[in-house]
């Protein structure tokens, strides 16, 4: 008999277990093959498909068949999920999950400028040939964590560099087998705008220097692989082998994102964004990259806005970001934008659900929450056939839960990975957690049961006095003892009852202390009911938000429109300074049509024009600052000695409250500059204040070409505590110049030749300088360097085109008007640093008395909002006459950025960039009333008024709510002391080894 039970055993083994033999040193590993149903559950196969009452029927860790009728093979192992929910188990798409420590670079006093790789890129922190493959290592704790949070599968990669190489996708399955756990060895290409920790190499240090770098690469690559570069390059090569896999791009703010894809689309690169969590503030041109996006799911939490000194320091913008981002998903899809959604940032992977359903009650669709936690990320990484939905021949990923996603029952009972079963909670057990209304021997009380991973607990109330209780629920037995509150008394009650599936309360026997018996009623409360307060609070938090309003930017003072029309205006009876021939005109009027200064003259008329009286008011064109560092994210790229590469235009931030400020100052048009960290810096960025718009737009069209290059103490490290880059001395600031000019001479020549070359943005550019095409602004203070330039440039037969700062200008006003160089100054600022000792307030004055074309600038953020008060300092130092003194920050700075045939004074046909001013602007007692761009009015005084009233009460309404979130016990951040950092010259970003 006993041999007749083994045979059996053993043929049963057979049928239930292909014997897959791997060998190992530890012997031989066997591995399930048999077939697995779940069955009678309600199966989510995907976010647009669910069948109830239907099996799931897998093998071998794939799905065979999913459906109402499936039939089920012989020896099927069965799991009964009657009337639990099935869903595919989640994709992770962005993480560094199971990626070894990666070897950091030894600490130096040092920078260091050079590679410390051969045979690779130039750049240590371009390393397309990292692998993830190469660098993992199974995380046992972590894909623990993450599988109680509902994934299934996760993409990871080496979260170091710049061009950071392939990730892998793994299924997080407890497994000794590799080869099971890896899903594809190659699942997306990574970039991010960071640097490795495996290098220090001090190049990229600003935002501009890595789109530059991102540029240079992917030049480098064409050129590459069409056999121009001959030395052999294996990053170039590896991520030629690689270009064709999903792109995936992770940005720290949405103005990156701008970024990325400006240079994905121009290098025909569409990149899956891993955003960062802040895109509904730009949506109306963000949903036109049409690329994918991958939200992190970090909100803020509220501040505490206790102290009334501390909440000063607290701005509009940062409290309007903790109340949009939780709707940040749901803007983004309403308006057409693909998203899925990481735990990038969160603390563990179990807030990913909480946050998402904190999305979800903030409007986003539950079907497109869902979407973006399996197919959306799946089809991110192209890995749509494995993963996502529960569909035929895909991988057996689910996970069994008690209710439908995003309830407040909802929970996970088991998750599936490749047919693998892992248990979190048993399936079997019925929860009974939530809140009962519980009458006992005749009186109401409150019962509260709480499930935590399993193990349930009990709260008793009556009315506000809460009794003692402990709870015991076995085999669907729940046992529920309750005692008086008054521990002198030992009156108790024992109470029993059988649970049964999908009841909404309970009752059955008590028995009491005295040994009497009674029976007990319990009926279970609708979830998320709550009390007329809740109602009331909910009600009042509605109406208080109808106070606030998207706006762009969506910080204090923003517009309503992220985009504006040109309005017809009429200025009638205004003194209106011309700035041309004409000079001054008293009592004329002045028509602005389609964003253009129409007409000039008496007794106007339009009756489809908004009329404005300038009666006793002055008129006069936009200022312009030609030397300003406002609106920009960052301003030195100092990694290198040359970085002629970099476009302050990829630097841009219109968010910037002091494009506002220099609005309300009469500020319509600035040069945003790069800085002073090298002798030849980056090309501008020739901008309109147009307060609300993008960055793109904010940009002059057909903009002139500037740069910006530099001499003097910046440049040469004086200030910088000791560091060794090259050039170190004033004569080697010359030296720099002459070499990188016989260097865009000799490419010159070699693209004139026809021969194939490689291209290199910043001899282009250096190439453009020497042809006439691009203007050089020079940062400069003492006679001796403006002198040293103006040689080099005639020796390579171009023009320095502006001197800016140059406080020694009036030593060399004659020689600069002769070579055709203007100076760009300040009125009268001195003895700041050592090349300024001699600085002069005539300087100003001098300069233009020699025939130089003179402007007054600011360098500085608060300074742009005075620069009519420093045109005016001339008239006092110098004797400059009042018209001249004017166009000191209107007509000669739009002369020497070139842009004066359409701003900078009042002309019929140029831009209706105009300033409206309540007196002669020259006074200090000046004020713009409003200020016109392209016929559009940006800065109103008296919206302003209003705007500044609409502000405290937004302000009012996010206090409140954020003390209420307080008081109700959920965390909240300290405010942080921080004052508006203003960018100068020398304001320099990351790179480790310079000092301010």
């Amino acid at each position: 008999m006993k041999q007749k039970v083994l045979l059996l055993f053993c043929l049963l083994s057979f049928g239930l277990f292909a014997q897959d033999y791997f060998p190992e040193n530890k012997g031989v590993k066997t591995r399930t093959s048999n077939y697995t149903a779940v069955k009678s559950a309600i199966i989510h196969v995907s976010p647009t498909q669910t069948i109830e009452n239907a099996t799931l029927l897998f093998k071998d860790g794939k799905i065979v068949e999913v459906g109402k009728n499936v039939k089920l093979p012989k020896n099927t192992v069965v799991v009964d999920a009657k009337g639990k929910h099935v869903y595919p188990s989640f994709v992770e798409v962005y993480s560094d999950f199971g990626i070894k420590d990666i070897a950091t670079a030894a600490r130096s006093s040092q920078p260091q400028y050079n590679p410390n790789r051969k045979g690779y890129y130039w750049n240590d922190h371009v390393r397309p040939e990292q692998s993830a493959k190469s660098h993992f290592e199974f995380d046992k704790k972590k894909a623990t964590a993450m599988r109680k949070a509902g994934f299934g599968a996760v993409n990871t990669h080496i979260a170091d560099g710049f061009i950071r190489g392939n990730g892998a996708l793994f299924a997080l399955v407890e497994t000794d087998n590799f080869n099971e756990n890896l899903l594809k060895n190659e699942s997306g290409f990574y970039y991010e705008f960071s640097k490795s920790k495996q290098s220090r190499q001090a190049y990229p240090s600003s935002i501009m220097g890595y789109t530059a770098l991102l540029r240079q690469f992917y030049h480098d690559a064409k050129a590459y692989q069409n056999g121009i570069i001959e030395d052999k390059d294996l990053a170039i090569e590896a991520y030629l082998a690689k270009k064709n896999l999903p792109q995936l791009f992770s940005v720290d703010d949405y103005l990156d994102a701008f970024r990325a894809d400006k240079i994905g689309d121009q290098f025909g690169v569409q990149y899956t964004i891993i955003g960062s969590g802040d895109e509904y503030k730009r949506i109306e041109d963000l949903k036109g990259i049409n690329a994918h996006f991958v939200l992190p799911l970090k909100f803020p939490e509220a501040y505490d806005v206790e102290d009334p000194f501390l909440r000063e320091y607290l701005t509009l913008g940062e409290m309007k970001h903790w109340q949009y981002a939780p709707a940040n998903a749901k803007i983004l899809a309403e308006n057409g934008v693909d998203i899925s959604f990481t735990s990038k940032g969160l603390k563990s992977p179990d807030e990913l659900l909480k946050n998402l359903k904190k999305a979800v009650e903030s409007g986003l669709d539950k079907k497109t929450a869902f979407a973006g936690i399996t197919t959306q990320p799946a089809k991110a990484i192209g890995a749509s056939d494995l993963l996502g939905t529960l569909e035929k021949g895909k991988l057996a990923n689910f996970i069994i839960t008690s209710d439908e996603l995003f309830e407040d029952e909802f929970k996970i009972y088991e998750n599936w990975v490749q047919g693998h079963r892992h248990r979190l909670e048993a399936l079997d057990v019925i929860d009974i957690s939530g809140t009962y209304d519980l009458v006992l021997n005749g009186k109401n009380h409150e019962l509260i049961i709480k499930n935590k991973s399993g193990k349930f607990s009990a709260e008793v109330k009556q009315d506000t006095l809460k009794l003692g209780s402990k709870l015991t629920y076995e085999d669907d037995w729940m046992t529920l003892i309750v005692s008086n509150a008054d521990s002198s008394k030992e009156d108790y009650a024992v109470l029993t009852s059988k649970i049964e599936p999908f009841q909404t309360g309970f009752g059955g026997k008590v028995i009491l202390g005295d040994g009497n018996t009674s029976t007990f009623k319990s009926t279970k409360k609708e979830a998320g009911s709550s009390s007329d307060k809740d109602e009331e609070e909910k009600e009042e938090d509605e109406k208080s938000m109808e106070m606030l309003s998207m706006t762009y930017p969506n910080s204090a003072y923003g517009r309503t429109s992220a985009q504006s029309q040109p309005e017809r205006i009429l200025i009638k009876n205004a003194t209106v300074i011309t700035g041309e021939a004409e000079g001054t005109l008293k009592n004329t009027d002045v028509l602005l049509k389609d964003g253009k200064i129409d007409k000039i003259g008496k007794d106007l008329s339009d009756r489809r024009a908004e009329v404005i009286d300038g009666s006793g008011k002055y008129l006069t064109a936009g200022i312009i600052d030609e030397h300003s560092h406002i609106a920009g994210t960052s301003i030195n790229e100092g990694g290198h000695n040359s970085s002629a590469e970099v476009t302050m235009e990829d630097a841009v931030d219109p968010d910037d409250i002091s494009i506002y400020r220099s609005l309300a100052g009469g500020v319509t048009s600035i040069q945003l500059l790069h800085g002073s960290a090298n002798p030849i810096g980056g090309r501008s960025a020739v901008l309109k204040l147009k307060w609300g718009e993008s960055a793109e737009n904010l940009i002059y069209d057909n903009t002139p070409k500037h740069i910006k290059f530099a001499l003097g103490e910046n440049v040469k490290q004086s200030n910088w505590g000791g560091n060794s880059r090259f050039p170190q001395t004033r004569m080697g600031v010359e030296q720099v110049f002459r070499d990188y000019f016989t260097q865009a001479k000799a490419y010159g020549e070699k693209k004139a030749s026809g021969e194939p070359f490689r291209y290199d943005d910043e001899m282009e550019t250096l190439l453009e300088i020497l042809n006439g095409e691009r203007y050089i602004s020079c940062h400069s203070y003492v006679q001796s360097e403006i002198n040293m330039l103006m040689k080099v440039a005639e020796e390579f037969d171009f023009t320095v085109n502006t001197f800016t700062h140059i406080l020694e200008g009036y030593k060399v006003a004659d020689i600069m008007k002769e070579h055709g160089a203007g100076g760009s100054t300040f009125s009268d600022w001195w003895a700041y640093k050592y090349e300024v000792n001699d600085a002069i307030p005539f300087n100003a004055a001098i300069m233009h008395n020699q025939g130089v074309t003179v402007a007054i600038n600011s360098d500085d953020g608060e300074m742009i909002r005075r620069l009519n008060q420093e045109a005016a300092k001339s008239m006092k130092y110098g004797g400059v006459s009042a018209d001249d003194a004017w166009k000191f920050v209107t007509l000669n700075p739009a002369k020497l950025l070139h842009i004066d045939d359409r701003v900078g004074s009042i002309k019929e046909g140029k831009d209706a960039d105009v300033v409206l001013w309540n007196t002669d602007p020259l006074s200090i007692y000046a004020k713009p009333e409003k200020t016109i761009i392209e016929g559009v009015v940006y800065f109103d005084i008296e919206k302003d008024k209003a705007m500044r009233a609409q502000v405290q009460n937004e302000r009012q309404v996010l206090i409140n709510k954020m003390m209420k979130a307080k008081n109700k016990g959920l965390k909240t951040q300290p405010i942080k002391k921080k004052e508006k950092e203003y960018l100068h010259c020398d304001s320099l970003d990351d790179i480790n080894h310079i000092h301010e």
